[in-house]
C-alpha cells in the first residue's frame, strides 16, 4: 500500500493507483472529460492536471502513479483557472446546441461549464479544416448510430472503445493534427458504408454528444402523446437492471416495478416482458440445435447463437461463410415483436386488428444500439416500430416528469407475453443464452436430471472464451465480446470442438450493451450481472420449456418449435452485406410493406423490373415506385400479413424465394455502383423473375 496525502488529506492506496485513483479514494474531486474506467487513458483533455510538491509542473491526474509520500493539491488557483481557459477553448470549437442535444443534461462538457459557471472568452472557431472538406461533420446514415462531429472534445474515447482497447473493429481513427484532427471514418465513408457493426461502444464511451444513438424517442412520446393508436412495449432483461442509474440508483439495483409503473404513466397500453421472447428463443434454439446435432451431415456445426445483431452484424460483413452456421431463430425482440403485431394477441384488440386492416404500434426498450438496426433488417422490418434504448427511456421519463424514484415497486407485466423464466432473465449477462439453452436442451435431450442447474463455467465478465462440457450433448463455448470471437475464428479448431457457440458482440452481454446508461464505475458490470443472476434464483420457473404461456402459444397456434407455423413467425434468413441476395432481400421486403418509395431507393434509376406477369417490365425506378403503391393490393396487417421468404436461410448464393401465396420463384439480380441520396452504393440495375405462377404479391 501506499500512502499519500491530497488536499490535505491522508490516504492509502495500492501500488499502481493513479492521482486519480487516490483523489476518489479521499472524496476529492478531479474533474474529467477524456477518462474512462474501462479504457486506456491518454490524458488529453488536461482537465485533472494537478500540482505535487516537489514537481515543476502540473501532472494529469488520470495517468500519474502515485507514490509514497506524495503532497498533492487538486483545488489551487492556477489549476481552476487553467481548467477554465481549457474549458473556454473546447467551447470556442463546440455548438451553443445544448437545448437540442441528445445528451443534454447528461454531457460531462455541460456539466463542467454549468458548476463552474464558464462563458465564452473566443470567438467561435469552425471544426474541421478548408484542405479537407472530405471529413464530414454530420452522419446520420446509420440507423443505430448518429455522428455529429462538431461537438467532439477529441478524447479519443471513441477510437479505443472501437479499437484494439475495445471491440476490434477499427472504424474510427483520427485523422489529420492540431486544429484540424478529427475521429474519422476508414476513407470518410458514412458510418452506415463501413465494416461498423452498430454495437454502440462509441455512444457509451463518448462524454459528450459527438456520437448518440440514433434517437426515436421523440417519435414514440408523440404517438403516445397523441393517444390515437393501441400501443405496446417490451422491455429487456438489462434494461430493468440498469434504469435506476439514470436516477441515481445504485448499479446493480432491480426497478422492475418502477419501470413498469413509468411506461404506464407515459401512456402505453400494454407493458410486456421481451423475457417471453427470451424463452420462445431458447425452445426454438434447442430445437435446432439438437435437429443439427441428429442430422450433422445436412447441416452445420457448431450452431452459433444469434439473437445479438452485433454479433450477426459482423458474420454478414466479415464472415459470411459462417451464416449457415448461425441459428435461423430471431431475437426475443423480433419474436416478441412479430407475435405482438401478427399472432393471436392482435385479434383480440378490435374487428379492425383481426381483418387485418390495423396494427398496434409496438416499441422495444433495449440495452442495444443495434437493436435499432435489427428492427429494420428485411424479413423483419415493421415487426416494431421503434426501439429506443435505455438511455432514451430515461430521457422520455425525464421529459414528462415523472419521479421515478417515488414510483411503486409492485408494477407487473400484461399478459399473455409477460410470463417468463428465470432462464429468459440471464440473457442479459454473456453466457446466459447458451446457460438458458443447455437447460431446455438438456430436457429435451433427456439428460436434464443428470445435469447441474447452473453452469458457473460460462459466467463473468471477465473476457475470453468460456467453456463447458455438458454430458449427453457436448461441449459448448461462449465469447465475451467481439474481439473475443474474432480470435476464436483465428484458427479453425473451434469447427470440430464445440457443438454451440454463444457470441455477445458487447464485454459482459447486453448488461455492457451500447444502450445502457453510461457508468463511471469500474465494477458496473459485476454489480448488474449479479443482479440478473439473483432474479434467476429468486424464479419459480428456471428453465424455458416450463412457461405456461410459452406452452399455450405452441399448443393453440404454433403446434411445436420449429414446426412450419414457427419458421414463418420466428426464423429468419441472412445474407452477405453488398451481395445480390441482400438487394433482393431488402426490395422484396419493401413490396411486402407496399413501401414504395425506398424499394425505388434502392433501383438505379433506369432499372427495369422483368415481373413476368400479367404486368409486364416496369422501366425505372419511378414507375417501380407507382406499382408498388398504387398497383399491388393494398397491404394487410396483423395475422393477415404475409411476406416472401428466401427458400435458403443462409446460402449466399441462393436467389430463390417464397411468395407469400406459397409458390417457388427463382430471381436474377444485376447490381451496380451508383449514386444513393449523394453516397456511392450498389443498386439493382436488371431485376429478373423467374416463377413457377405469375402471382407477384
Amino acid at each position: 500500500m501506499i500512502r499519500l496525502t491530497i488536499n490535505g488529506r491522508t490516504v492509502e492506496v495500492s501500488d499502481g493507483a493513479t492521482f486519480l485513483d487516490a483523489a476518489r479514494e479521499a472524496g476529492v474531486y478531479i474533474p474529467t472529460l477524456c477518462f474512462h474506467p474501462r479504457l486506456p487513458s491518454h490524458a488529453v483533455c488536461r482537465m485533472c492536471l494537478v500540482q505535487v510538491a516537489g514537481q515543476a509542473h502540473p501532472q494529469p491526474a488520470c495517468i500519474t502513479k502515485a507514490s509514497e509520500g506524495d503532497v498533492v493539491t487538486t483545488d489551487a488557483e492556477e489549476l481552476r483557472q487553467f481548467r477554465a481557459m481549457d474549458a473556454q477553448w473546447l467551447l470556442a470549437r463546440h455548438p451553443n446546441d445544448c437545448m437540442h442535444c441528445e445528451v443534454n443534461g447528461a454531457c460531462r462538457l455541460q456539466n463542467l461549464v454549468s458548476e463552474n459557471q464558464w462563458e465564452d472568452r473566443w470567438e467561435k472557431l469552425a471544426r474541421g479544416t478548408e484542405r479537407h472538406p472530405e471529413h464530414r461533420l454530420t452522419d446520420h446514415t446509420s440507423p443505430s448510430i448518429w455522428r455529429d462531429l462538431s461537438k467532439c472534445v477529441e478524447c479519443g474515447l471513441c477510437v479505443e472503445a472501437c479499437g484494439a482497447s475495445g471491440q476490434g473493429q477499427y472504424v474510427i481513427g483520427f485523422a489529420e493534427r492540431g486544429t484540424g484532427r478529427l475521429p474519422v471514418t476508414v476513407f470518410d465513408q458514412p458510418l452506415a458504408n463501413t465494416q461498423c457493426i452498430s454495437c454502440g461502444q462509441c455512444t457509451s464511451a463518448c462524454p459528450v454528444g459527438a456520437l448518440v444513438e440514433t434517437p426515436h424517442w421523440h417519435d414514440v412520446l408523440h404517438t403516445l402523446d397523441g393517444r390515437r393508436r393501441v400501443t405496446a412495449v417490451q422491455v429487456a432483461p438489462a434494461t430493468r437492471i440498469a434504469i435506476g442509474e439514470e436516477f441515481g440508483m445504485a448499479p446493480g439495483t432491480v426497478s422492475t416495478g418502477k419501470m413498469i409503473h413509468a411506461l404506464r404513466r407515459l401512456g402505453f397500453d400494454y407493458i410486456f416482458d421481451s423475457n417471453f421472447g427470451a424463452d420462445l428463443t431458447i425452445m426454438e434454439e434447442a430445437t435446432e440445435l439438437l435437429g443439427r446435432l441428429a442430422a450433422p451431415s445436412r447441416h452445420r456445426l457448431p450452431l452459433f447463437t444469434s439473437c445479438c445483431p452485433g454479433w450477426v452484424n459482423w458474420v454478414e460483413i466479415n464472415r459470411p461463410d459462417l451464416l449457415p452456421h448461425l441459428s435461423t431463430a430471431k431475437s426475443p425482440q423480433q419474436m416478441h415483436g412479430a407475435l405482438t403485431k401478427r399472432s393471436a394477441f392482435a385479434r383480440t384488440l378490435g374487428p379492425g386488428f383481426s381483418s387485418g386492416c390495423e396494427e398496434p404500434y409496438v416499441v422495444s426498450v433495449m440495452p442495444c444500439t443495434a437493436k435499432k438496426d435489427e428492427a429494420v433488417r428485411p424479413g423483419m422490418a415493421g415487426d416494431l416500430d421503434h426501439a429506443v434504448t435505455t438511455r432514451e427511456l430515461a430521457r422520455m421519463i425525464k421529459a414528462r416528469g415523472i419521479a421515478f424514484h417515488a414510483l411503486p415497486d409492485d408494477g407487473a407485466f400484461d399478459q399473455p407475453l409477460g410470463a417468463s423464466t428465470g432462464a429468459a432473465q440471464i440473457f442479459a449477462a454473456s453466457g446466459g443464452v447458451m446457460e438458458a439453452m443447455v437447460r431446455t436442451a438438456a430436457h429435451f435431450a433427456g439428460v436434464e436430471e443428470s445435469l447441474p442447474l447452473e453452469w458457473q463455467p460460462l459466467r463473468g465478465v471477465t473476457q475470453g472464451v468460456k467453456t463447458a462440457q455438458i454430458p449427453g450433448l457436448g461441449k459448448v463455448a461462449i465469447c465475451n465480446g467481439i474481439a473475443t470471437a474474432q480470435r476464436l475464428l483465428e484458427t479453425e479448431t473451434w469447427r470440430d470442438e464445440f457443438i454451440a457457440i454463444e457470441v455477445m458482440a458487447c464485454v459482459g452481454g447486453c448488461l455492457g450493451g451500447g444502450g445502457e446508461p453510461k457508468s463511471m464505475d469500474p465494477q458496473v458490470l459485476e454489480k448488474r450481472m449479479q443482479a440478473v443472476y439473483s432474479i434467476d434464483k429468486q424464479a419459480p420457473r428456471r428453465r424455458s420449456y416450463e412457461n405456461p404461456d410459452v406452452q399455450a402459444l405452441y399448443a393453440e397456434e404454433l403446434e411445436a418449435p420449429n414446426s412450419v407455423q414457427a419458421h414463418a413467425l420466428l426464423h429468419t434468413s441472412y445474407a452477405a452485406r453488398n451481395s445480390s441476395r441482400l438487394l433482393l432481400m431488402r426490395f422484396l421486403d419493401c413490396v411486402d410493406r407496399r413501401d414504395g418509395s425506398s424499394a425505388a431507393r434502392l433501383c438505379h434509376p433506369d432499372v427495369v423490373w422483368q415481373t413476368a406477369s400479367r404486368h409486364g417490365d416496369l422501366h425505372g425506378a419511378l414507375q417501380i415506385q407507382a406499382f408498388i403503391d398504387t398497383q399491388l393490393p393494398p397491404r394487410r396487417y396483423g395475422p393477415a400479413f404475409l411476406r416472401h421468404t428466401m427458400a435458403s436461410a443462409a446460402d449466399p448464393e441462393d436467389l430463390t424465394v417464397i411468395t407469400p401465396a406459397g409458390e417457388r420463384c427463382a430471381f436474377h439480380v444485376e447490381a451496380e455502383l451508383a449514386p444513393a441520396d449523394g453516397i456511392p452504393a450498389m443498386l439493382i440495375k436488371r431485376l429478373v423473375r423467374i416463377p413457377g405462377h405469375t402471382s407477384i404479391a
